[in-house]
């Protein structure tokens, strides 16, 4: 097993209701060789060549994320898209401890399995058309430069956050009010979920 990371424990301790079963989780990949980080506030593990698995929890499952799952074989069909713009990352979901242990040597191999990806460089194709961007963001972009900059100098991620957060209302009027509450954070270089 390789080392734990202090702010990992922190992160379990602070989560009563998944304790026992973050703490199963984080023995498989710890276990299969995994360096553990605190990225995004979340348990994160990785390779040399980067990220593999991270493990958050929600309100009625706690979850062993992939970044690379779409690559993955799934066998046992197991592996959930989180929604229908997750392109690359699918999870495998818990709602018990039990269930992380009586599953233990089916996630075990998907991990071995991911790691196995990521060694490889093997990169998820990614949808070749970008989101159109809204005509209330289009309107503002054009009319201010420095927001035009700043959207652009966003990562493609955080630009498609917004431009689905931004489609998302029916009504013009509440897409207009979601651009208007987002500039600040546009402006200052942040996504949608920076803090």
């Amino acid at each position: 097993m390789t080392a734990t990371n202090p702010k990992v424990d922190a992160y379990i301790e602070r989560t009563p209701q998944w304790r026992d079963a973050l703490v199963a989780l984080r023995r498989i990949v710890l276990d299969c060789g995994l360096r553990e980080e605190l990225k995004w506030g979340v348990p994160c593990y990785a390779v040399a060549s980067g990220n593999v698995v991270l493990i958050h929890v929600f309100k009625a499952y706690c979850a062993l994320l992939f970044f690379k799952g779409a690559l993955l074989a799934d066998r046992n069909g197991i592996l959930i898209q989180q929604t229908r713009n997750v392109q690359a990352a699918r999870q495998i979901r818990f709602s018990t401890a039990g269930e992380v242990g009586l599953l233990n040597s089916v996630v075990r191999a998907y991990v071995l399995e991911a790691m196995a990806v990521e060694a490889a460089g093997l990169q998820v194709a990614f949808k070749a058309a970008p989101d159109p961007v809204p005509e209330e963001l289009q309107r503002r972009l054009v009319a201010d430069p420095d927001l035009a900059r700043a959207f652009g100098a966003l990562t493609p991620g955080r630009q498609r956050g917004y431009v689905l957060h931004f489609t998302a209302p029916k009504q013009a009027r509440t897409r207009e009010a979601r651009v208007e509450k987002c500039l600040p954070r546009i402006l200052a270089g942040k996504g949608l979920e920076d803090e």
